[in-house]
């Protein structure tokens, strides 16, 4: 029997995730939110509603998935309704506050916080890292079960007292989202134009300059949160004590005060070497796919959008530092790069057979009895531009031959007479005589 998840705040789009994840390893789930389109959202997702709190007790795992300066109420208001045997589990950035919440829960109730590291656009739990914070003796049946069931979904699974996470989360986090934050606020204060600063770039300014943006584009509501931890004070304090630094030993021309302290963060940091080839896989593969799309003028290509999953298919037209250009039966489309993937030969097929409605033929030939018509059927599936061939029809015709019928689909968007013209000589090649 599969156990039964109740997600509160299941309408935000990290409650969404953890909802389609949970449900596609066969847990039945229901969703509870505040948001008045809840409802409508459990309907999409094909999950369950929950509208009261009281409800919790009907549920194997409550799952809580609110904002962090709302979890701490949630989870006081919904543990006195669980039963004995549950599991009670967070996924906020911080931990400290969530867990001394949950370890006021009734006894018999299991409690882990967790934090996954990826947001709601991941697609799956390949590669990516979850922190897991149980709580001592109070964890024991379903730490194992959880942990499981992101390791075998492909990811890497930390265990972390609650300590250990805000602590070093305040530099993951607090310290890295606080950093492009003042970056893009700077930009903001010196009204530098960062559009057009575009076109002056090197790769490794496009590169901080999106990850900036990426920052930038999140919930800042979330972010401040995230900033609120405790843990995060003192890591402010040093980085502006160092930028103050930093920026003294420019003012007064001190530059061998500032290699030192360069030199003393790159001994600090250890292996440069192994982050500067990491980084260069990173603008490699950017310049790679770019060229990639600019040797494809006057070639079709299939591009994936990212977000919508819709592809596009056409002959490249035209393609800018921004923005390619596909031309199909003379409808352009235009998109943007940063949006898009190339698709491979391979995938561009695979979308070609999924979705282009294909033309039939019906192939009559005469052949020897002793050959087997699913290995002829093989041979012409290989033929390019045969989506698939199946033997439809067979009788013997005269002494030692037997007429064989094929029905073959071919490509949407292929010539049916030459293909049909390739299979039949294929088929006169191996003694064949077309009927």
């Amino acid at each position: 029997m599969c156990a039964k998840v109740l997600i509160v705040g299941g309408a935000g789009e990290m409650g969404q995730w953890f909802a389609r994840f949970l449900m596609r390893q066969n847990y039945a789930v229901s969703i509870a939110d505040i948001d008045s389109h809840t409802k409508e959202v459990a309907k999409e997702l094909g999950a369950g509603f929950v509208a009261t709190s009281e409800r919790a007790v009907d549920f194997d795992i409550v799952l809580i998935s609110v904002p962090i300066d709302v979890t701490e109420e949630v989870i006081r208001g919904i543990s006195p309704q669980m039963r004995a045997g549950s599991l009670l589990m967070d996924i906020t950035s911080i931990k400290k506050g969530p867990i001394e919440a949950m370890k006021k829960a009734p006894k018999g109730i299991e409690l882990i916080g967790a934090h996954p590291m990826f947001g709601p656009m991941t697609p799956n739990l390949r590669g990516q890292t979850v922190i897991l914070v149980p709580v001592q003796e109070r964890s024991e049946h379903w730490l194992p079960k959880i942990r499981a069931l992101f390791e075998e979904n492909g990811a890497h699974v930390e265990i972390l007292t609650a300590e250990e996470h805000d602590r070093i989360m305040a530099i993951v986090q607090g310290l890295t989202h606080f950093a492009y934050i003042a970056i893009g606020a700077t930009l903001n204060t010196l009204d530098f134009e960062v559009r057009e600063s575009r076109r002056f770039m090197s790769p490794v300014y496009e590169i901080m300059i999106d990850f900036m943006g990426r920052i930038l584009a999140q919930n800042p509501h979330l972010y401040a949160m995230i900033q609120m931890n405790p843990e995060v004070k003192k890591v402010h304090s040093a980085f502006i004590a160092q930028c103050k630094d930093l920026a003294r030993d420019i003012e007064k021309g001190d530059m061998e005060r500032f290699v030192r302290s360069m030199r003393s963060a790159a001994a600090h940091f250890g292996d440069t070497e192994a982050a500067l080839r990491r980084s260069d896989k990173l603008i490699n593969a950017n310049i790679a796919e770019f060229e990639g799309l600019a040797q494809s003028v006057g070639i079709e290509r299939g591009l994936r959008h990212l977000y919508s999953g819709a592809v596009h298919v056409g002959i490249v037209e035209r393609v800018t530092p921004s923005h390619i250009i596909l031309n199909r039966k003379g409808q352009r489309t235009r998109l943007k790069i940063e949006n898009i993937q190339l698709l491979n030969t391979d995938e561009l097929l695979q979308w070609k057979i999924d979705n282009l409605r294909h033309h039939r033929r019906d192939i009559s030939v005469a052949l020897p009895e002793k050959v087997q018509p699913d290995v002829i059927a093989s041979i012409i599936s290989d033929i390019d531009g045969v989506v698939s061939a199946e033997k439809i029809d067979i009788y013997k015709i005269k002494k030692g031959y037997s007429s064989i019928t094929f029905r073959i689909a071919i490509l949407g968007d292929k010539n049916p007479k030459e293909v049909q013209g390739a299979v039949e000589e294929v088929l006169k090649g191996i003694g064949g005589e077309i009927r």
